[in-house]
């Protein structure tokens, strides 16, 4: 590569941030992006999250449930400019029926983003998202929100980050009061005070302070406010970590904003020092080693398929983050597991549903690929040799139901959408050893009723599904597996693959087989 090409990339690498949003449903997740996207002249209108019943629809969210929901069901991709900076925000789902999907979403994301409700501190659906990113020793920062209303103590939520995720925090500004005592927040790193003024930030008033202790605090905030936040930040300079850009990169120390991403108080200032702050896209594992992203040659994972994006064209995307190289409409790469060459013709990048064909594309961008049925999920594609990415993991789920056809006449329409959502990672299919029953197993609850309506809508199918009593799946390895074992609050299954799978009734059921099996393997992921 010649030397002014891979400066372009170099170049290109530096100005990109791709990273994902992690919550709770209800932390405000689906706000925060779209003021995001108003700084970056994305949208010109924020707020049509709140005007669900009208014809608006928050931005990131498309598909026909979700606007009937008013929830983000599926993970999408928004990409804007800011600052000399080109960003990739993944939208997760954060609903608690969320999917394997949202964790896949998290295997194409430099850093996280985690969102907190300051009432409502860590909530379950964040802990799971969290284990994900903290796996993978990715960075993340957390964003408390919702200072607008009352809500713990900031140390509350610090101890709870550090207890309940096991990260230590360093907090990056404080908060002057809360709720309806708000005044503003005081910039640790830049001495200076951001004042909250309701509704109307589209102009940030910041002032300058010599420290915490500056009358102007007193004067602005009143004697009460101001001596709780000396002594606030006086403990905090005494006994708080200090900050640590190092850890910060390993994932072992998050920096802490506090706003309200609602009245867009804080949110600017979070970007900056995020923008700042947060890793351009990095190298990744593949067989030949690592791949650096100022690599010349082209290279790029599938993690996610989504059909029927347009329900009017039938059509399916499969979505590439960019690893390595320059990409370039029209261009030929070779489809590893398919082991031949084809060429990207159609590619796409995204603002929720608006789309634009893309010319040319650089490491940490994702890019949208028409696909005519020939991608999966965990798909390498590269321009040099046979380069295979780290695989994506498959999840353990958590919730089971089997599935018949309520029109046996629609066997094979049922067949392809089972088939094709399967392969979306929407829903893994099981298949009983002796019956040849099927059950499909879920991470979220709402995945079924995605499932069913997708099928109904998209495939023409009715479909019924039947809960079943279990709660773990372990993928079993073993020389000679005996069925009869599992025949008690347990039964075994084989996946998509035709590994062995047992699906439990309850954690005793799955401690007594491994203590009976001792020479099989029982595994969380698929092997």
């Amino acid at each position: 590569m010649s030397k002014s090409q891979e400066q372009v990339i170099q170049k290109e690498v530096d100005k990109r941030r791709t990273f994902a949003i992690i919550s709770h449903p209800d932390a405000g997740k689906t706000t925060l992006t779209e003021k995001l996207l108003l700084f970056g002249g994305a949208i010109r209108l924020a707020g049509t999250v709140k005007a669900r019943k009208a014809s608006k629809h928050a931005t990131s969210d498309w598909m026909e449930i979700e606007k009937q929901r008013g929830i983000s069901v599926t993970s999408s991709v928004m990409q804007f400019d800011y600052n000399g900076h080109r960003i990739n925000i993944l939208d997760t789902p954060g609903h608690q029926d969320f999917s394997e999907d949202t964790y896949r979403t998290l295997t194409a994301a430099d850093s996280a983003v985690m969102l907190i409700d300051v009432a409502k501190g860590v909530e379950a659906q964040t802990i799971k998202l969290f284990q994900v990113c903290a796996k993978r020793g990715i960075p993340i920062f957390t964003f408390i929100n919702k200072l607008d209303r009352e809500g713990q103590s900031p140390f509350d939520l610090m101890e709870e980050l550090e207890n309940v995720l096991g990260i230590r925090s360093v907090p990056m500004n404080w908060p002057i009061g809360m709720g309806r005592e708000l005044c503003g927040v005081y910039d640790r790193m830049k001495n200076q005070v951001e004042l909250f003024q309701g509704d109307d930030h589209s102009n940030i008033q910041v002032q300058k302070v010599d420290s915490y202790e500056d009358p102007v605090i007193r004067e602005m905030a009143g004697e009460f406010l101001h001596e709780q936040l000396k002594q606030d930040l006086e403990l905090l300079d005494v006994a708080g970590d200090p900050f640590d850009y190092e850890k910060v990169l390993k994932g072992e120390l998050t920096p802490v904003f506090f706003g309200s991403a609602v009245n867009n108080f804080g949110v600017q200032t979070f970007l900056e020092n995020f923008l700042e702050l947060a890793p351009k896209p990095e190298p990744r594992r593949s067989t030949e080693g690592m791949v650096e992203p100022t690599n010349e040659k082209f290279s790029g994972y599938v993690f996610k398929i989504q059909a029927n994006m347009n329900p009017a064209h039938r059509d399916r995307v499969a979505f590439l983050r960019i690893v390595s190289g320059k990409f370039e409409r029209g261009m030929s790469v070779r489809h590893v597991r398919a082991g031949k060459e084809i060429k990207l013709s159609q590619p796409q990048q995204f603002l929720a549903q608006d789309r634009d064909i893309v010319q040319e594309a650089y490491p940490g961008d994702i890019i949208g690929l028409f696909d005519p049925g020939i991608f999966r999920i965990g798909d390498s594609l590269s321009q040099g040799g046979n380069i295979v990415f780290d695989e994506l993991p498959t999840f353990s789920p958590e919730i089971f139901s089997k599935v018949t056809v309520k029109n046996a006449l629609k066997h094979k329409q049922y067949q392809k959408g089972l088939d094709q959502l399967t392969e979306e990672g929407t829903i893994q299919v099981f298949r009983t050893a002796s019956f040849d029953e099927t059950i499909l197993g879920v991470v979220g609850q709402l995945q079924f009723e995605v499932f069913e309506h997708r099928m109904k809508a998209e495939y023409g199918v009715d479909v019924q599904l039947q809960r079943m009593p279990y709660q773990f799946a372990r993928w079993i390895i073993d020389e000679k597996i005996d069925p009869s074992k599992f025949r008690i609050n347990s039964v075994l299954v084989k996946d998509k693959k035709d590994n062995y799978v047992v699906l439990f009734e309850n954690e005793y059921a799955m401690r007594t087989a491994i203590d009976k099996n001792p020479t099989a393997q029982f595994l969380e992921m698929a092997p």
